[in-house]
């Protein structure tokens, strides 16, 4: 079992032994922590302080850099290879606020109690770290194989780019909407109450699902809705399968932590959705301009393919709409 999947992952990686070494200490990390999470720490539901959240934070926001360095240190791509990790690991994390302040409204809407939270959440991001394994993996494989694809995502980049940029922000959650939502509700056997923070349970022999169940479906649908920005965004960062995928979901990782720091403060951070708009077009637009590749071999490789370059616009556009978004406090008026 053991030989087969090192045989499966050196084969994903290309034969790039390092790069298989470096995602089986990724997969140890992420299963180590999922396991004492689940089975020790949080064993029974039961609200998440501030500073807890703020240590679990720093934790992975510690436990991502590090792994970047140890692909800077250890891994073929060197540097180039660390900086295109940080640049779609910052990309993705970024993108994750405007998915908590969308979790959250689902949450408020569904009036769950705030015990569980942490709950919901750990197996909504569980969920996260199987579907897009799943997208980027078979992402990778179209790539592979029809190239052209890669200018599709840069097009679609550059239209969600300006649809965010102009959209309203006031959120509007309508699950009622949610076809598999419509689906669950339809053929489900669902309970009026949660039975004490159960997702289902039997009675009577039969099973019977509660409206937990159905916040957790929600979530799920959500983040893959989130992923369709998201992991495009990363592919036109690198087309390296191993930087995608740990750099995604290291920042999946760090989201609940990040959830229960600033659901209470995330309002105020109002520039960030624009500054995420940007970031998104900017990235489509790289991508399309890998098409005068042929024409302008120089502009492109000096500018379009400069990762160091792309990390610092990242990073200077991310810096800015939050800066400014403490400096500039909203118009009471403009206030949701």
């Amino acid at each position: 079992m053991v030989r087969s999947l090192s045989i499966f992952l050196f084969i994903l990686f290309d034969g790039n032994e390092r790069e298989v070494i470096l995602f089986a200490i990724f997969g140890i990390i992420i299963i180590l922590f999922l396991v004492l999470d689940l089975g020790l720490f949080h064993k029974q539901a039961h609200k998440i302080s501030t500073r807890s959240a703020l240590y679990q934070s720093i934790f992975w926001v510690t436990v991502s850099t590090l792994f970047g360095y140890f692909i800077y240190a250890y891994d073929e791509s060197g540097a180039v290879g660390a900086v295109e990790y940080f640049s779609a690991y910052l990309t993705e994390y970024a993108l994750s606020v405007d998915n908590i302040f969308v979790i959250l409204l689902i949450l408020k809407y569904f009036q769950v109690d705030e015990t569980y939270y942490h709950k919901i959440l750990f197996w909504g991001i569980l969920g996260a770290i199987v579907f897009r394994a799943i997208f980027i993996f078979v992402g990778a494989y179209l790539i592979h194989k029809f190239h052209w694809i890669l200018y599709i995502f840069g097009v679609f980049l550059i239209y969600s780019g300006i649809r965010i940029y102009f959209e309203d922000d006031d959120e509007k959650i309508e699950p009622e909407k949610n076809p598999i939502l419509k689906f669950c509700r339809k053929y489900l056997p669902i309970a009026p109450d949660d039975r004490g923070g159960k997702f289902f349970f039997l009675e009577n022999k039969k099973l019977y699902f509660t409206p937990l169940f159905l916040v957790i479906v929600l979530i799920e649908t959500t983040d893959l809705i989130f992923a369709v920005d998201s992991i495009p965004a990363a592919f036109a960062i690198t087309q390296n399968e191993f930087l995608i995928y740990t750099s995604n979901i290291f920042a999946v990782m760090g989201l609940r932590a990040m959830f229960f720091l600033l659901s209470g403060i995330i309002d105020k951070f109002y520039l960030l959705q624009k500054g995420l708009s940007i970031i998104l077009f900017f990235i489509g637009a790289k991508m399309l301009l890998e098409i005068i590749k042929d024409e302008y071999p120089l502009f492109v490789e000096k500018y379009v393919e400069n990762p160091y370059l792309s990390f610092s616009i990242i990073i200077t556009i991310l810096a800015s709409s939050i800066i400014f978004s403490v400096l500039v406090p909203r118009k009471p008026k403009e206030l949701k």
